[in-house]
């Protein structure tokens, strides 16, 4: 009896696909968004590797480049087609079909193979695919499902360590051109073999949702994993994309490499980045320029950047690199008179590439119904586009209010004040009624102590040394218009635009980890009910706590 007849099976049918996959492994249809928009960007991708492995082999023989047809066959082909044919995309080859000069795709942690399967049937433009996992269990249900999608030879199991795996393919003859990573948990245990292991120009998909240790429950948890100490800041989604940023680009450097950004999301539970990495020692060195570290005021919520170093240009096109100056806070909150929290440090340059994000939406929008999740999918990139890339970090409106007990203004309102005072502004995809802006905090204290002077706060609100009343007994040195702006309503909003899942089940998100059987199923079990107790009884001591699991452990 093999072992996979010991497992009750389930049927799931996503995309293009049908796979099997065992009851004890979690399916969770939320995913299928993300799923969705890899498949997209990888099939973008796939097209732009063609293109450019066309630049190569004509500038090698010494033509110029490619013609302009060529061009936008190449680069706006609708890559998830899964058509057979290559008459509608020449030199493109359609997905299922082995493309001898096409990507090289590895999914470290694949579980059932339910994405590699997807990548197989719906990317077009692969020469291979490699699913990997480290549950004997799970590789032969990957197995099963390459047979039962008609995938072999285009897509193959791989049963081994995913940093294992990814260090055998450092030389730059073996290197992927995608590597795919989306563990139960974190994916710092993976960043540099994925940093070594990837092409140049190639793209890195990093999922994480250890989300509470990214988002400041667990600073020293960050630290250990990430090389960052996270805040607990209502702007704690994007600083944890900046922190697997840094996290990511710190790892490449060590190895003279370099990422570039194409889109990073805070979705749901989990975030998401999308990155090229690249070679070469003088980008390498500008990387110190795109780090900060982060003042956050404990009292009002207030933050600032302190970037790590600036660079000088000097002659023949080179930098001189001096160490950055600060503090850019006093000892005290000059708003409120609190204390400051130090975070990060942090990656502080742009999260998302524009012109990236206007391709993605330009293919989205003509092939609206490949995906089933592709209404959220322009939703989400639309945000993103429009958000101020050079502005790290956001407000969120109802937190500001409420550390002055006051009745908010609307979104707009506030959006208008800030335009009229000759800000920029934009919303952030990582929260709802987030505003960014390159507005000083002050702007904004300004602003929200004119809106309070027609929108009185319960004087008994205000007790001596409380927050509110250190900001509101200032006077505001503008006066703020809260009169409709002609810009203040983004594209996104006027849509309506869908940004947020709806949920498709109850109780929807992280589940508990699949348990394997027998002893390690039990010690897991342990290990999860002693980080449980651990939790629920902080004030027991440790010998208290080691004589409960004694008894677990004879029980």
């Amino acid at each position: 009896m093999s072992n996979t007849e010991v497992f009750d099976v389930q049927e799931i049918s996503e995309g293009k696909a049908n796979v099997l996959l065992p009851k004890s492994v979690f399916y969770n249809p939320v995913q299928e968004f993300n799923r969705d928009l890899t498949i997209s960007i990888i099939s973008w991708f796939a097209a732009t590797h063609l293109e450019e492995s066309k630049k190569k082999t004509f500038k090698s023989k010494g033509v110029s480049g490619t013609s302009t047809e060529d061009n936008s066959q190449a680069l706006n082909s609708n890559g998830a087609q899964g058509s057979n044919s290559t008459d509608d995309h020449p030199g493109l080859v359609g997905a299922g079909i082995r493309h001898e000069g096409g990507v090289k795709i590895f999914e470290g942690l694949a579980a059932s193979g339910l994405r590699s399967i997807r990548f197989g049937l719906e990317v077009p433009g692969v020469q291979e695919i490699v699913a990997n996992d480290f549950d004997r269990n799970a590789v032969e249900f990957i197995e099963k499902n390459i047979t039962k999608n008609n995938l072999n030879g285009l897509v193959r199991s791989s049963y081994s360590d995913a940093s294992s795996v990814m260090h055998q393919h450092k030389d730059p003859s073996k290197r992927f051109d995608v590597i795919d990573l989306d563990p139960y948990g974190s994916s710092a245990q993976f960043l540099d073999a994925a940093v070594q292991a990837v092409g140049e120009g190639g793209l890195l998909c990093i999922t994480c949702t250890d989300a509470a240790v990214l988002c400041g429950n667990a600073g020293e948890a960050c630290f250990a994993k990430y090389g960052s100490m996270s805040l607990r800041g209502k702007f704690c989604h994007e600083m944890a994309l900046r922190i697997l940023l840094h996290s990511i680009e710190s790892n490449a450097n060590r190895h003279s490499r370099y990422i570039v950004p194409l889109l990073s999301l805070s979705i749901d539970f989990y975030v998401r980045v999308f990155v090229r990495v690249y070679t070469g020692q003088k980008q390498v060195k500008m990387s110190v320029t795109k780090t900060s570290m982060v003042y956050h005021c404990t009292g009002c919520g207030s933050f600032s950047l302190q970037p790590l170093a600036i660079a000088i240009p000097t002659k023949g096109g080179n930098h001189k690199f001096v160490p950055g100056t600060g503090p850019p806070v006093g000892a005290h909150c000059e708003h409120c008179s609190h204390k400051h929290q130090i975070g990060g440090p942090m990656w502080s340059a742009p999260i998302h590439d524009s012109s990236f994000l206007d391709i993605m939406l330009s293919r989205l929008q003509s092939a609206s119904t490949l995906y089933k999740t592709s209404e959220r999918m322009v939703g989400m990139l639309s945000v993103a586009k429009e958000e101020l890339q050079e502005v790290p970090l956001y407000y969120v409106l109802d937190d500001v209010c409420s550390v002055l007990h006051c009745s908010p203004p609307n979104m707009l309102q506030m959006r208008s004040a800030l335009l009229h005072a000759g800000y920029n502004v934009s919303l952030s995809h990582a929260a709802k009624n987030s505003y960014k802006t390159n507005a000083p905090a002050k702007v904004i204290w300004d602003i929200m102590r004119c809106w309070i002077k027609d929108h009185p706060v319960n004087t008994r609100r205000l007790t001596e040394g409380s927050v509110a009343l250190n900001i509101l007994k200032q006077e505001p040195d503008l006066q703020a218009s809260f009169l409709p702006h002609p810009c203040a309503n983004p594209a996104s909003r006027q849509k309506g635009l869908v940004r947020w899942q709806q949920n498709p089940e109850r109780e929807w998100g992280p589940k508990p980890r699949a348990r394997r059987e027998g002893n390690d199923a039990k010690n897991l079990q342990q290990v999860e009910e002693l980080a449980e107790m651990k939790r629920s009884h902080p004030e027991e001591r440790e010998s208290e706590v080691a004589q409960k699991v004694s008894r677990m452990e004879k029980a």
